[in-house]
């Protein structure tokens, strides 16, 4: 039996390779641009994380990302390299909205990963004042959505989207050796 960290190491990693994008665009600034919120996602940055542009570029059968390299605050945390915003499917609008996923096009060059893209619509609690939300909710939940709501606020039906992280080994970055390259759901009995 593997231990539970190599496992999702196993499946993040797996993820990464063989997840269908959507976008056509060689950019990455196409992703997300169809924001139905008129509020911007203002915490792409992180401010206690120390980012640098990863000089590794991961090739998937749809294309071709990549990511940063993310510092995490914490004496017993290594870094970690981060690809935010990989489309999944293509976008649920129009005629696919409420169908199943359908598998997206293909990119051309390089897709730079470094951004959140935007989350599914959804109604946002009101904690704003703090005297009526405290009368709904714990204090502990009330702090929790303080540091998830600005990361809510850009919301759009396009939204189908994956942030990965992969662990890195010492200067490495990568899945450790004992995991499989390639990915087969005979990994992940159901």
């Amino acid at each position: 039996m593997l231990p539970a960290t190599v496992i999702i190491v196993v499946v993040v990693f797996a993820v990464s390779l063989v997840v269908p994008p959507i976008s056509s665009a060689g950019s990455a600034s196409s992703s997300g641009s169809s924001s139905s919120s008129s509020i911007s996602n203002s915490m792409d940055e992180n401010e206690s994380l120390k980012k640098t542009t990863s000089s590794r570029i991961v090739h998937t059968k749809y294309g071709s990302v990549s990511g940063t390299i993310e510092h995490l605050d914490g004496r017993h945390l290594d870094p970690v390299e981060a690809f935010r915003g990989i489309p999944y499917a293509s976008p649920p609008v129009g005629n696919l909205r409420f169908m199943p996923p359908v598998t997206g096009a293909l990119w051309s060059g390089v897709k730079k990963a470094d951004r959140f893209s935007p989350v599914c619509p959804q109604r946002l609690p009101d904690i704003y004042n703090e005297t009526a939300a405290l009368e709904r909710m714990p204090r502990g939940r009330l702090e929790y959505l303080r540091r998830l709501l600005p990361y809510l606020r850009n919301q759009s039906e396009d939204c189908l989207y994956l942030n990965i992280y992969v662990p890195t080994q010492g200067s490495k970055i990568g899945p450790p050796p004992n995991c499989p390259q390639t990915f087969s759901c005979e990994h992940f009995p159901e």
